[in-house]
């Protein structure tokens, strides 16, 4: 039986209404975010469309106010699930901007765990936005998703941080150094680290490492360097080769 939910976020960013609008609503904008590769037709019953590793997910837009309110809401599905997201922008003096996110809609049988994760990933999302619109402002990502899948979270966790020249526990403020084969060299600061991921940023780019409980590992890179070609099957290579 679908179970609803809600959740409501908020943060504060250093940019303006405009800028953080460009971020949400926009494909190129939320490339360079949050997760996957998106399409956004700008106007009220336009489409958004995300694309995950092959996977494609679409919503029909059912608020469009350039630089105050985007909403979009995905199909119901045979089990009753759906996705509505809206975000609420509001300037602040100084060039700042409030943005409000409203997460809502159904949950299948499993409604406790997903809702456990949309919940928990939420601040690291928005963490992400207000390190992208303070240090890349202007510029717009590359996505990079690679997947792979390793004998359990402990040992994948391990290797990750490992590879990164990390020590446990990791950090906020630590210094991450890795030499992905076919890749640049990887030196940044962690700006993000948790129980479940940790989130590097360097001078190009901001790298994503996530593990699950099932011994899955999971990136989501966003890279402002000037030559990102290959830069996707790369990290691929390298994730699955770490934890295999």
């Amino acid at each position: 039986m679908p179970h609803p939910f809600e959740i409501e976020v908020e943060t504060s960013l250093a940019a303006t209404p405009d800028q953080v609008w460009e971020a949400i609503a926009t494909g190129p904008g939320v490339d360079s975010w949050f997760m996957g590769r998106n399409e956004i037709e700008p106007r009220e019953g336009g489409i958004a469309a995300m694309d995950t590793g092959g996977q494609r997910e679409e919503a029909v837009i059912t608020a469009y106010e350039p630089g105050k309110r985007l909403a979009t809401r995905t199909a119901t599905n045979e089990q009753g699930r759906f996705m509505a997201f809206e975000y609420l922008i509001e300037g602040r003096e100084g060039g700042s901007t409030v943005l409000r996110v409203v997460h809502s809609g159904m949950l299948g049988d499993d409604w406790q765990d997903e809702y456990d994760a949309l919940r928990r990933g939420w601040p690291f999302h928005l963490h992400t936005l207000g390190e992208y619109l303070t240090h890349f402002a202007g510029r717009t990502g590359t996505p990079v998703f690679a997947v792979a899948f390793g004998q359990s979270a402990p040992e994948v966790w391990a290797a990750i941080t490992g590879a990164l020249s990390l020590t446990a526990p990791v950090v906020r403020g630590a210094r991450a150094h890795a030499e992905p084969a076919e890749l640049p060299p990887l030196e940044g600061e962690v700006v993000w680290a948790d129980d479940e991921r940790l989130a590097v940023r360097t001078a190009d780019g901001l790298y994503t490492f996530h593990h699950g409980p099932t011994g899955m590992a999971i990136m989501f890179h966003h890279l402002f360097g000037p030559n990102t070609v290959g830069a996707e099957s790369a990290w691929q290579r390298w994730l699955s080769a770490l934890v295999a």
